[in-house]
């Protein structure tokens, strides 16, 4: 028996005591971790989402002085102005994590035209969300305007960024 124990001592490795706290140590930095990771992505995808609007604005102003005030569709922004062709996959692309959509209104006698584009998160919520407020852009307005949710009720009296 006692050679057993002196054989115990001359082991190298680790017991199981050491072996559970180097287990909880690395359980509790993936606990602190994956949140703030989820929200650094999170955040990243909405900032994103704000310049392609921005982006959007810009180019939609350049579509209009070349087609007589009318404005483009995705797919013309994209052919005739330069338009990332992330934006070319039909009429709602998915764009880093959030869902664009446009409406475009055509001139009409005494007014105009004019579009709305929302762009909102494909995954509102959980592990993978992808964003937590939703965005809109018109002609009508010059800054970006969000609200909390994935939400299309967005508009013009909704908040700026």
């Amino acid at each position: 028996m006692r050679n057993l124990h002196r054989k115990n001592r001359n082991q190298k490795g680790f017991n199981l005591i050491e072996l559970m706290i180097v287990i909880a140590i690395i359980a509790l930095l993936i606990g602190v971790g994956v949140p703030a990771w989820t929200y650094m992505v999170q955040s990243g995808n909405e900032t994103s989402a704000i310049k392609s609007l921005d982006t959007l604005r810009t180019l939609q102003s350049q579509y209009a002085g070349k087609n007589s005030g009318n404005f483009g569709t995705f797919k013309d922004l994209v052919e005739k102005v330069g338009l990332d062709s992330k934006f070319a996959d039909g009429d709602t692309p998915v764009v880093n994590g959030y869902i664009f959509e446009m409406e475009i209104i055509p001139k009409s006698t005494g007014a105009p035209a004019s579009y709305r584009i929302y762009a909102t998160p494909q995954i509102e919520s959980g592990v993978q969300t992808t964003g937590s407020r939703s965005f809109f852009m018109s002609s009508g307005t010059s800054t970006v305007k969000f609200k909390d949710g994935k939400t299309k009720d967005i508009n013009e009296d909704s908040d700026s960024i």
